[in-house]
């Protein structure tokens, strides 16, 4: 099973078969990704509709360094928020009853839009990519070596803010020493990467901050969460749900999706497990919106 991805200078073109392909593709992820958040079908419907929309809209601003399902996600993201920042303020007192204060405040602290990861400027020059693009690689590497249970660590600590006696407990080792081992080799193996990378050194300088415990200029958490480094691919989802992985991965997986509770590959795994015509009425719906949009601009 491949990943698909569109064509962006089609997209910028306002292709209407290119635009098709893509809510068909997209449109069951984002309804789950949104479903987990807001309670109401028709509402849900709205906010997809709005994504669509919004996405058509942004597209001539599309930054090529991120992957369009970013793209999409983050705008996803925010037309949530905006849903729910609205019931808020219509409820009595307020507040929304329907969603209570919990769900809304979760989910206005996960990740950033790809356009304010390039706008922030907090890490000299391309310090950020240059960042996401070592944990990738770290990944990637720890990945294909099989290290799986050393991935889930890493990501334990990086990602989820686990304390070393929590990681150590879950994961069976031998006491707080081997979890501090085990990211003092990643901080170690990152700083190589960095350094192959990196001529000026900024980044080894503050990566050997983050490894001796001091104040560190970049949040590797953020950029890991953010740039979604550990995210399995969508096939990788499809073959854990068909029983057809060995237990190295699925056992990342489930641990990525059940205890990182990873957002993106939630709503890609609750996709998958639904019925293709059951998205039927509101591709509909989306195909009416857009495609008023796309003639506007075709004409």
């Amino acid at each position: 099973m491949s990943e698909w991805s569109p064509d962006i200078d089609r997209l910028r073109a306002f292709d209407d078969g290119e635009w098709l392909a893509v809510e068909r593709e997209y449109a069951g992820r984002l309804l789950a990704y949104v479903a987990r958040r807001v309670p109401d079908v028709q509402a849900r419907e709205d906010v997809v509709q709005e994504v669509f929309l919004g996405a058509v809209r942004g597209i001539g601003s599309f930054d090529d360094s991120y992957t369009f399902e970013q793209y999409l996600f983050g705008i996803c993201r925010n037309r949530t928020i905006d849903h729910l920042r609205r019931r808020q303020a219509l409820a009595p007192g307020g507040a929304d009853d329907g969603e209570g204060p919990d769900l809304f405040d979760d989910l206005a602290g996960e990740t950033e839009t790809p356009s304010r990861i390039v706008r922030r400027d907090d890490l000299w020059g391309r310090g950020s990519e240059l960042l996401t693009e070592i944990l990738r690689a770290w990944v990637q590497e720890t990945w294909e070596a099989g290290e799986l249970r050393r991935l889930m660590v890493i990501e334990a600590l990086f990602s989820g803010g686990w304390r070393n006696r929590d990681t150590w407990q879950r994961f069976g080792l031998r006491d707080e020493t081997a979890v501090a081992g085990i990211k003092f080799r990643a901080l170690k193996r990152l700083r190589e990467l960095a350094a192959a990378r990196d001529p000026g050194g900024h980044l080894v300088q503050a990566l050997s901050q983050e490894a001796a415990g001091g104040q560190a200029p970049i949040d590797v958490a953020r950029a890991w969460r953010e740039n979604r480094v550990s995210c399995p691919a969508r096939h990788w989802l499809a073959r854990l749900r068909a029983g057809t992985l060995d237990e190295g991965p699925a056992e990342f997986i489930r641990f990525h999706l059940e205890e990182m509770k990873c957002p993106w590959c939630l709503a890609n795994q609750d996709d998958l497990e639904r019925s293709e015509d059951s998205l039927d009425p509101l591709l509909e719906k989306v195909r009416a919106s857009t495609a008023r949009y796309l003639r506007s601009r075709t004409l």
